[in-house]
């Protein structure tokens, strides 16, 4: 069955959203994952985070994160940095137009916004190299702004436990960004953001998901149907 918009509020009904959130709330008490990071507010580093964090997995990221503030404490002393110097301190994280982005959006944030880290979703978007994903970050980390937030993981715990059916390109999908908005929780979204990314990371992995240590298991469409499908060839 193809899910649309509007067929997917059947399968998004308040008492499976309530539950899922309850669930996975619970799970991240006792599992999110620690990252420098993740233990500010500052929108400086935070910003440098979500650059560094693009298509690249965070235990990779953690070294030459710290490295790099080490380096350019501030957007003032990173403003100073040429593309080169920059370049060469990303180097082991590779997308090596990374650096070049980044170097153009501090620019720009000197120019346009005085020096400090745009503050809403609309305004960092403007800057080079930084999409939804990485504003929608930016503002619920840095701003506690109620931004959800959507990337291939988080897509397909949705995909997975609602049995919704995106597009190939998830990160562009208004279906799964709407089931994103709605599924989020009213307070606390930032924190509901990184319990989602580590949920994905740990449990609801693209390949051999954990279903068995999954405790949305038993209300999951995907595990319920690999269920049925198992005792149907089994007999």
């Amino acid at each position: 069955m193809t899910v649309t918009a509007d067929t997917s509020q059947l399968l998004l009904t308040p008492a499976k959203v309530k539950w899922f959130r309850s669930q996975l709330s619970l799970w991240a008490t006792e599992n999110l994952r620690k990252f420098p990071w993740r233990c500010t507010t500052d929108p400086y580093k935070i910003f440098i985070a979500e650059f560094l964090l693009q298509k690249t997995g965070a235990v990779t990221v953690v070294q030459v994160y710290n490295a790099f503030l080490s380096k350019y404490p501030t957007l003032s002393d990173l403003a100073g940095a040429s593309v080169a110097e920059i370049s060469l301190l990303l180097y082991p994280l590779g997308l090596h137009f990374r650096a070049e982005r980044l170097h153009e959006s501090v620019q720009m944030i000197l120019k346009d916004y005085s020096g400090i880290i745009p503050t809403t979703e609309a305004q960092l978007l403007t800057l080079p190299g930084v999409g939804k994903y990485t504003a929608r970050a930016i503002c619920s980390q840095a701003y506690l702004q109620p931004l959800a937030v959507l990337d291939t993981n988080v897509a397909r715990i949705f995909e997975r436990f609602f049995g919704l059916q995106g597009n190939r390109v998830k990160s562009r999908c208004k279906l799964l960004w709407q089931a994103a908005d709605e599924v989020a929780p009213i307070s606390e979204v930032g924190k509901w953001n990184l319990a989602l990314l580590d949920f994905g990371a740990a449990i609801c992995t693209a390949r051999n998901p954990n279903c068995d240590r999954c405790p949305l298991s038993c209300k999951c469409t995907f595990a319920l149907t690999a269920i049925v499908i198992d005792s149907t060839y089994g007999k």
